[in-house]
């Protein structure tokens, strides 16, 4: 009877180029790839798309690692509204810490702002050949009034800040600077910089309400190298599809690698 692998979670912790630690799960399957998955807004390496999708990396024999951006979840540094281009460095920090350990990242895989940020980070690394947005918002100055309310403008102008709370309890803190720093990340011009080499999966909900699925097409539309799946009646977080984004991530990463060794053959 043959033996399945024996797969190895180990907690690893990562600084950051601002000293901050950021803490992350390792799926170890024995594979010198890597697929780094990262979280969305206000979520952690815990979030269901994350930690499954990690499970059917184990079962394609693909180690993977997830893990918290600063000011989330177990990482240092306190939560900030926007911030794009910061967590893009966080992930930066990420792939340079495996490729120092004579690791190939292989691919990167965001969901929601995460989504967001692996399409930043391949807009300006050019050293990762696979990308993933589940989810990702196209246009950054859409949704903020849903959270932040009709006046917002005027209030944070105003105060300095705006307090976002849930059922009367405290939430998170938007400052000036952070809804600026999010109006200022312009996802058009940044998909614009992608490589064509790069290949580019985008997947989402026709259900969405978070973000809405056109935003998929908008992607699809700039990105030269780029596939578009979308998974029918599923919403933002693919609650009741998890198997269906599971498979479609892991099939495109497999074929990058057959790709890869394709070429190098």
């Amino acid at each position: 009877m043959a033996h399945s692998p024996v797969i190895e979670q180990h907690r690893v912790i990562i600084p950051n180029k601002h000293g901050e630690k950021l803490v992350g799960i390792l799926n170890e399957s024995g594979s010198r790839e890597i697929v780094v998955l990262c979280h969305g807004f206000r979520s952690s390496k815990e979030a269901n798309a994350l930690v499954n999708l990690a499970a059917a990396l184990e079962k394609a024999s693909i180690s993977s690692f997830r893990f918290d951006f600063a000011g989330n979840g177990e990482s240092d540094g306190s939560f900030q509204y926007g911030y794009y281009w910061r967590e893009a460095e966080d992930l930066h920090a990420v792939t340079q810490h495996f490729h120092e350990s004579n690791r190939v990242v292989s691919a990167i895989v965001g969901h929601s702002k995460g989504g967001g940020v692996v399409l930043l980070y391949a807009s300006k690394y050019h050293d990762i050949k696979t990308v993933v947005n589940l989810s990702g918002r196209y246009d950054l100055k859409a949704g903020i009034e849903e959270r932040l309310g009709k006046d917002h403008m005027e209030k944070i102008r105003k105060d300095g800040f705006i307090d976002v709370t849930r059922s009367g309890n405290f939430e998170y803190r938007v400052t000036l600077e952070s809804l600026m720093d999010r109006l200022d990340t312009n996802m058009h011009e940044a998909c614009l910089q992608i490589d064509k080499e790069c290949r580019v999966l985008t997947v989402h909900g026709s259900s969405d309400k978070v973000v809405p699925v056109e935003d998929a097409s908008k992607f699809a539309k700039i990105i030269p190298n780029h596939k578009l799946h979308i998974i029918e009646g599923a919403d933002h977080s693919f609650t009741n599809h998890q198997e269906e984004l599971a498979s479609v991530v892991v099939n495109f990463i497999k074929e990058t690698f057959q790709q890869d060794k394709g070429t190098a053959s």
